[in-house]
């Protein structure tokens, strides 16, 4: 499916994807939360490390298959894929979105 999604999440997805870990700068605030699995990451420092963790950890695909926008705040559903337990998984993705980049994101099932 090809969704039209901002700049800044296709970014993230392309990222979460195998592309480069640095470039979570372009597409995250300075200052932007992650919480993922009941863990806040604060800051690009920490969001980084926690991708870098992720990709170490687990080889995995994430795929948007939908997406619905109210105001600032964007859903996307993601299929997740890979060599973790209970694969594949479908995970909401909730982003807050300022300024073209993202200020949050809460990853949930």
């Amino acid at each position: 499916m090809n969704l039209q999604l901002p700049e800044a999440v296709n970014t993230y997805f392309a990222i979460s994807n195998g592309d480069d870990p640095a470039r979570l700068a372009t597409c995250f605030h300075a200052d932007a939360t992650v919480i993922d699995e009941k863990r806040t990451h604060q800051g690009i420092e920490a969001i980084v490390a926690w991708q870098r963790e992720a990709r170490q950890a687990f080889s995995y695909r994430v795929d948007p298959v939908d997406a619905s926008q109210r105001g600032e705040r964007l859903s996307v559903t993601a299929r997740v894929v890979g060599d973790f337990p209970g694969s594949p998984v479908l995970l909401k993705h909730l982003f807050a979105l300022t300024d073209d980049q993202i200020r949050s994101l809460e990853i949930a099932p």
